[in-house]
């Protein structure tokens, strides 16, 4: 038996590639499935199930392509309606692979289908579970997704995932390995752990979510409490993993379009297409496209993708650093963004040697910052969620969270300077670069963010440490 997760950064999921006797089970996959293909050719396996935890909002499963590539059936657990084929599983239903045996244990909360795969040896022990959304190390899925208003609550949600960890997983051994969908950065959670892996037992110790003396109550108050409102791009990954999307390699067929300054322009006007660069921070601050929007490959691309822009009908025209053009389409397909219409060919090099419009971003250094803070009376916005700010901020900064910039548009000076820092220097250029594109110019970029600031004689509150709040 080999068991084997498949860690995606970006999007902080993990898939699953589980095979026996020449016989492969994948749960949750990606949505390119070519590395699954590939690793079962190289052992001569044959993928015989695609193994779906529930209907995930926050990204494109490849469940629909691997299965047409395959003929492997999808499976889902009870209450899952897809519009496509595929085995609707009954709780407790056990399906053979090689010489072990992978059981659908439908454990409702996070959603009405979401349902927990216990993974069993050659000798019918309990080996591991793939808890999809219904537990995270350190936490448990949020109940709000899947609610209805009219039928069904979060505090309802809530509720059966209490009756589900409780009836499910708890029974089962403590050397039962935990294997989640998503660890630490995921939206789809509250306070998960930086690992991905742990055991069953570990979890019972230190996740809030499972203290045995918890009441029902209890935890319908715990896990609702503090949650934000989700991405709005979440309803629209749902609709594509149930009712099926186009396969990925049509998708990069149509993005890779390489288009010259003069097409690249003319394909912007009239498709009304958003220009997305994709670069480094550092070089959209020196130079770029009037009216793009900045969000750099190489940070939490696509769910921040996905929360600005949201909409993934969205067209889309790349600017990318030479050669990372497919990288980027393939990382807008995993949260849903299809519609990529081509690149700038020679990247924003030749925009410039085109003579075309450009624009830049004022920065400036923390030490810089420190200066003018220490003799004028200046406006200071820190983009951090609001959980960041909480735990330290310069003192009398505004807080605007990236996440719902729009909602906070109102609230930056129209007529003077201000100044934008986020953590690190990636967050704050992409709300400069939304700004700009509201006709919002006047924003001065903190380079470094926090951590740099944090090194100065700055003002800032007292240190609170996250966990407490």
């Amino acid at each position: 038996m080999h068991i084997e997760q498949i860690y995606t950064g970006c999007l902080a999921q993990g898939a699953y590639y589980i095979e026996s006797n020449g016989e492969v089970a994948v749960i949750d996959p990606l949505r390119e499935v070519k590395p699954y293909l590939e690793r079962a050719a190289k052992t001569g396996s044959t993928i015989k199930y695609i193994f779906e935890t529930h209907f995930h909002a926050d990204f494109v499963s490849g469940h629909v392509t691997l299965s047409k590539m395959t003929g492997a059936p999808i499976i889902f657990g009870p209450n899952a309606r897809p519009t496509f084929d595929c085995i609707i599983a009954e709780d407790q239903q056990s399906f053979a692979l090689g010489a072990i045996t992978i059981t659908a244990l439908h454990t409702p909360g996070h959603t009405m289908e979401s349902t927990t795969y216990l993974l069993r040896d050659e000798n019918g022990k309990d080996c591991a579970i793939f808890s999809g959304d219904t537990l995270f190390l350190g936490d448990v899925g949020r109940p709000d997704l899947a609610q209805k208003a009219a039928d069904i609550t979060q505090e309802d949600l809530a509720g059966m995932l209490f009756d589900s960890l409780r009836e499910k997983i708890l029974p089962l051994a403590d050397d039962v390995i935990v294997y989640p969908a998503h660890g630490a950065g995921s939206a789809c959670g509250k306070n998960m752990m930086k690992e991905t892996v742990d055991t069953l037992g570990n979890q019972k110790q230190m996740n809030y979510a499972l203290r045995a003396n918890m009441t029902r109550d209890e935890f319908i108050n715990e896990v609702t409490d503090g949650l934000l409102p989700p991405p709005q791009y979440f309803p629209l990954n749902v609709k594509m993993n149930k009712e099926g999307y186009d396969d990925i390699d049509q998708v990069i067929a149509r993005g890779t379009q390489a288009l010259s300054p003069a097409a690249f322009e003319v394909a912007a006007n009239e498709t009304g297409a958003i220009v997305l660069d994709v670069r480094n921070q550092s070089d959209f601050i020196k130079g770029h496209i009037p009216r793009s929007i900045f969000i750099g490959l190489d940070g939490g691309f696509a769910p921040w993708v996905g929360t600005l822009i949201a909409d993934v009908k969205q067209p889309l025209l790349l600017i990318t650093p030479e050669g990372r053009e497919e990288e980027a389409i393939t990382r807008l397909s995993r949260v849903g963004f299809d519609q990529t219409l081509g690149y700038l060919k020679g990247g924003f090099q030749a925009w410039q040697a085109a003579g075309k419009e450009w624009d830049t971003i004022t920065s400036v250094s923390a030490d810089a910052f420190a200066q003018t803070l220490a003799h004028e009376e200046i406006s200071v916005f820190d983009v951090r969620k609001a959980t960041e700010y909480l735990s330290e901020h310069v003192q009398d900064a505004h807080n605007s969270p990236l996440d719902f910039l729009n909602n906070h548009l109102a609230e930056f000076p129209q007529n003077k300077p201000f100044y934008v820092h986020c953590a690190g220097g990636y967050r704050s250029v992409i709300a400069a670069s939304i700004l700009k594109s509201r006709g919002i110019h006047n924003s001065i970029d903190v380079a470094g963010g926090f951590k740099s600031i944090a090194q100065t004689s700055v003002p800032r509150t007292d240190y609170v440490c996250p966990s407490t709040l």
